[in-house]
């Protein structure tokens, strides 16, 4: 190995030592991350989760614990006899870590609990 290899800094996320360089960003080939090499670290007082989990509505709206979101375009339900309507407002919703993107976990009447994405909600 180089000396320039053994310089560089091990994955933030899961601190793999394989990282390389690719253009101005730094790259993990063990988990695919890629970040830029003037922020290797958390922010102070944070970790790497919640620095990069900010998460915004359809219109760029920051979204958090607690707001009440509106559904910005109609959404077949799988396994139901019907979607939900444009414009159905759901209350206290809660972000989470989902799969494929489905970041809001919430409860809507007449459907139960179920997961949405923050690209077909708008904050109230």
């Amino acid at each position: 190995m180089s000396d320039a290899t053994e310089a560089l800094p091990p994955c933030p996320e899961c601190s793999g030592a394989y990282t390389y360089e690719m253009g101005a960003l730094l790259i993990c080939p063990e988990c695919g991350h890629e970040w830029s090499p003037t922020t290797t670290g958390p922010p102070e007082g944070g970790t790497a989760e919640s620095a990069d989990r900010t998460i915004r509505d359809a219109v760029g709206n920051v979204l958090t614990d607690g707001d009440t979101v509106t559904v910005v375009k109609a959404l077949k339900v799988k396994g139901g006899p019907s979607g939900i309507k444009a414009g159905t407002k759901v209350r206290n919703i809660r972000l989470v870590d989902g799969v494929d993107g489905h970041d809001i976990d919430c409860r809507i009447d007449g459907f139960g609990s179920m997961q949405l994405k923050s690209s077909v909600v708008k904050k109230v």
